[in-house]
């Protein structure tokens, strides 16, 4: 009676998702093309997956993105997991079946195994995104070592051969797949949006205009002659014509993300060098700490400046600066810095820090500079801005080499190496 009693509960339970799922296979033939793109955490912190979702509608799909919150830190791992899958799963029950469901990893735990066993269930298809290693990003901060991180990528490599299709950001973490997890992955490189492009220059003194209002180092350091011409610490629009020029002696403007004490140094010893505007873009849990050690800084040839950008402004600051700077490492050594990415669609020079792979993007005295610390780094800027602007000088023939590059933007090399591989399988 017991077990009887057992059963019929048992069965009570399973029947309602047991027919909801036979209703959304007998739906599936209608969602062919439906695409379910997949971000644990901040979509707005993924362009690589938004670039994935507008692709996949231009080529007409329907497109759901889903995007979650972290959660709070203070939750223990366990709780967030458990808490997360359940999250997830109903999400993507509630969902119209889909014939793909694209998830970036990382973060994969639980997001991987979650979206397997729904792709089960609906005889959907799932494409992981290998952006970096999950475990490596842990090991950061508790050790390559710790049982957790030791799990997390027994995990990761476990459930991410669950997968009908692998794409990842460079070739080496596709040989890295390959050898040590197994897994046959595509690789596709992350390109810029068609909206990072160089600046034309009376664009760059609307936008200078505008930021200085707000911020004082993009205002002119002297007034015109004429109360009628509009002058940035940049660029000046004549009165009467109205056009555009670059100011004489103007600083030279860089997009970077650290200090220039050396470079200060530098010009102070007599260097035939440039005063600086260094826009730090971007935010994070130590830009206040920065912010102060900076404010303690009192440098004369040299201003920083941490503004707030507007979605549409930040394409417009890149295309308008000198040189971009880029600190990033990787936490694997597999992937790579998008900042840089959308720094040479603007047709921007970069020097960045060296690691693994970087090769695979910034190419060494070609489109820009690679250095191993801040003494090689300020070595480069003293060349790089000696006699600037110098139309004849390496920071010129970098921008010339960039735009003769013809680089893909992300939506034609999407079409030439992730559209075929989801309309054949």
């Amino acid at each position: 009676m017991a077990a009887s009693c057992v059963a019929l509960v048992t069965l009570s339970l399973c029947l309602p998702l047991l027919l909801l799922v036979a209703w959304k296979r007998w739906r599936r033939g209608r969602a062919a093309r439906h695409v379910v793109v997949v971000v644990l955490g901040d979509v707005g912190r993924s362009p690589r997956m938004q670039y994935h979702a507008l692709s996949l509608a231009k080529r007409g799909f329907s497109v759901t993105l889903l995007g979650f919150c972290i959660g709070p830190h203070v939750l223990r791992y366990g709780v967030k997991v458990v808490f997360q899958a359940v999250h997830l799963l109903w999400k993507l029950m509630c969902r119209e079946p889909a014939a793909y469901v694209f998830l970036q990893n990382p973060p994969g735990l639980p997001a991987i195994a979650v979206c397997w066993f729904v792709c089960c269930l609906y005889g959907s298809k799932l494409v992981i995104d290998w952006h970096n290693y999950g475990y490596s990003i842990m090991g950061l901060a508790h050790g390559p070592s710790h049982c957790l991180v030791l799990l997390a990528k027994w995990y990761e490599k476990l459930c991410g051969r669950l997968s009908h299709l692998n794409l990842c950001v460079t070739n080496a973490m596709r040989e890295d797949l390959a050898e040590n997890w197994g897994i046959k992955a595509v690789t596709v490189y992350d390109k810029p949006a068609s909206f990072f492009k160089e600046t034309p220059l009376d664009l760059q003194h609307q936008l200078f205009m505008k930021l200085g209002r707000t911020y004082s180092v993009f205002r002119a350091r002297s007034e015109p002659s004429d109360a009628a011409t509009e002058r940035s610490a940049f660029t000046e629009r004549a009165a009467r014509s109205g056009e555009v020029t670059h100011l004489g002696g103007r600083p030279a403007l860089l997009v970077s993300s650290t200090s220039w004490t050396e470079f200060e140094q530098l010009i102070l010893g007599g260097e035939s060098l440039p005063s600086l505007v260094c826009v730090i873009t971007g935010k994070g849990p130590l830009k206040e700490y920065y912010g102060r050690l900076i404010s303690q800084k009192r440098f004369r040839h040299i201003q920083v400046c941490t503004p707030w950008l507007e979605a549409e402004d930040y394409p417009l600051l890149l295309g308008s600066a000198d040189l971009g700077v880029c600190l990033h490492k990787s936490s694997s050594g597999l992937d790579l810095p998008m900042k840089v990415v959308d720094m040479f669609g603007c047709c921007l020079p970069v020097c960045a820090v060296n690691f693994r792979c970087l090769h695979e993007l910034v190419k060494h005295e070609e489109n820009g500079l690679v250095f191993e610390d801040s003494e090689e780094l300020a070595a480069q800027l003293q060349m790089l801005f000696s006699k600037f602007p110098d139309p004849a000088g390496k920071l010129s023939q970098f921008r010339k080499n960039l735009r003769e590059s013809e680089q893909l933007h992300w939506d034609e090399s999407w079409r030439q190496t992730v559209l075929p591989l989801v309309t054949d399988t």
